[in-house]
């Protein structure tokens, strides 16, 4: 886990720290903490299962790219976006997802398909059973499994930096998208498009996912802020 350095002192694994960093990192933008959750070093090394020293470095990254915000010395918080901030990254994701879908047209087939449809029963257990961990972490699959498809790396790479800026946020929107199967719809009318090899209608239906999300969580952050 560790090796000695010249110096004489102890270094701590290099992929350790950035095995604890990605996991991390994900757990974000998966949705697993909230908006305004605290975090510390110690929690975050009980939770990755590793030592101070790479939560700690995993923490110091991801504040360096906003993921994340010291509230104290020992003491970090998931942001809490403003409306200004969430109709940003909405623009994002709208212009980059909606590419990496249409792209994605090109490379999926009938695995794909399957692969989607048994994450959307996951995800339709998910919302029956009112667990929302499990509905957004089967979403990101969801979603990534088609961008993926694109065969464009970077661009992906682009897409996971704003999911990690509001991949918190994503638990205001519900219970109501339980209730109306909002997400369900979309995800259908995705499925459809890439069966009958549509890209405009697949680029549409994750377009459209993404804006229904983005009034929902509006909503949200305009109810915060008048409470």
């Amino acid at each position: 886990m560790s090796r000695e350095n010249a110096g004489g002192k102890i270094a701590v694994n290099p992929r350790l720290g950035e095995a604890a960093y990605e996991a991390l990192r994900d757990r974000i933008s998966r949705g697993v903490y909230r908006p305004g959750d605290k975090l510390t070093v110690r929690s975050v090394a009980e939770t990755l299962g590793v030592s101070s020293t790479p939560a700690r470095d995993a923490i110091n990254r991801l504040t360096s790219e906003n993921a994340l915000v010291y509230a104290g010395p020992k003491t970090v918080i998931v942001p809490i976006l403003s409306e200004a901030d969430l109709k940003e990254v909405t623009v994002i994701r709208i212009a980059l997802e909606g590419l990496a879908a249409e792209e994605a047209t090109k490379h999926c087939g009938p695995l794909d398909v399957e692969r989607l449809k048994a994450l959307q029963i996951q995800i339709n257990l998910g919302l029956e059973r009112r667990d929302y961990a499990s509905v957004l972490w089967h979403n990101k699959e969801f979603h990534f499994h088609v961008y993926a498809q694109s065969r464009l790396p970077r661009l992906v790479n682009l897409i996971d930096a704003q999911w990690l800026r509001v991949g918190p946020s994503f638990y205001g929107l519900y219970p109501e998208f339980a209730e109306e199967r909002y997400g369900v719809r979309s995800h259908e009318m995705a499925m459809d498009a890439i069966e009958e090899g549509d890209s405009r209608a697949l680029r549409a239906a994750f377009e459209a996912d993404i804006r229904m999300g983005y009034l929902r969580l509006r909503s949200a952050v305009r109810a915060r802020s008048s409470a």
